[in-house]
């Protein structure tokens, strides 16, 4: 029995509520579609199976990688040694706090959390309700969409510290910036957020949310497996016009190209890979410099 076997009987021991997969693939896990066997995938139910399956990791020197519904991954095709802490499926429970105030675990869905509030009559959480992701991520990366980001409605984030201590930060403490918190580059984990909003009318909040999807159906390739938006917004201009304008729409290595209907997005054909798709990222990225010298800097994140 090696170093993950027995983990992973530690975890089963010990957090009875979790699942806990071997040789699990990540190709079912991700949007991409893509992504070798990772050694070990938990998916915890509380947060002290949290702490538990973090601390045990790190007690035996195994890594980890902590991910929600995989919408923002491109994960290698090879093996992967890490423990992967898989929050979506364990860790989504949605309520009220107050009669504007909602909150929400890190594991759950932003779809079902625009869902919640729209049921409570709250706005200012439509803009998020087509994004793909969990609110984990979506608080780490400062999400957005459509003129609204996370920085406009999270008031509080519980988190679990890389010393193992559970902590709460409020306010500006979050340093959201631009596709960034506090919390990115770190091994903080966060555990569940407060989202303050407005009151509204439901009808006015659904029918908001149903127009931001039909936007969102027409202008992009949700029909093929993506990461979403693949590089980040430029000082200057859009990512997509500079990728449409140097003319590599369709361009792309084996199964991965650019998308034809939207150029901001590397789309998985068919059978795509990893290498794939990295390729096809670093044919825009040159291209892209060669012509605009403006560099791009991936907004999917690379696991190897």
């Amino acid at each position: 029995m090696d170093k993950f076997e027995s983990y992973s009987e530690l975890v089963k021991k010990n957090c009875r509520m979790a699942k806990v997969m071997l040789d699990e693939p990540m190709s079912a896990h991700t949007s991409f579609q893509i992504g070798g066997p990772a050694r070990v995938m938990v998916v915890p139910e509380t947060v002290q199976d949290v702490s538990f399956v973090v601390s045990t990791a790190k007690e035996m020197e195994l890594d980890t990688l902590v991910i929600g519904k995989g919408t923002n991954l491109l994960v290698t095709d090879s093996p992967l040694d890490k423990v992967v802490i898989k929050l979506y499926g364990g860790l989504d429970d949605i309520g009220s706090v107050d009669d504007e105030t909602i909150y929400a675990q890190s594991g759950a869905p932003l779809s079902r959390i625009a869902v919640f509030a729209m049921n409570s009559a709250l706005t200012g959480f439509e803009f998020a309700h087509g994004i793909p992701g969990t609110l984990g991520g979506a608080v780490a990366m400062n999400a957005g969409a459509y003129g609204g980001e996370m920085k406009d409605v999270v008031v509080k984030t519980t988190y679990l510290g890389a010393d193992g201590q559970v902590r709460t930060i409020e306010g500006a403490r979050h340093n959201f910036g631009y596709r960034r918190s506090c919390f990115s580059g770190t091994d903080d984990i966060i555990l569940s957020s407060e989202m303050k909003l407005s009151k509204g009318n439901m009808l006015a909040i659904m029918l908001k949310m149903k127009e931001l999807a039909a936007k969102r159906r027409s202008s992009q390739p949700l029909d093929m497996p993506s990461a979403g938006s693949t590089f980040k917004r430029p000082a200057t201009g859009y990512a997509a016009a500079l990728i449409e304008e140097a003319g590599l729409k369709g361009q792309g290595f084996g199964g991965a190209c650019v998308s034809e209907k939207h150029a901001g997005f590397v789309i998985n054909r068919g059978g795509a890979t990893f290498d794939d798709v990295l390729k096809t990222m670093e044919l825009i990225q040159k291209t892209v410099y060669e012509k605009f010298g403006v560099e791009l800097e991936p907004e999917v994140k690379i696991i190897r």
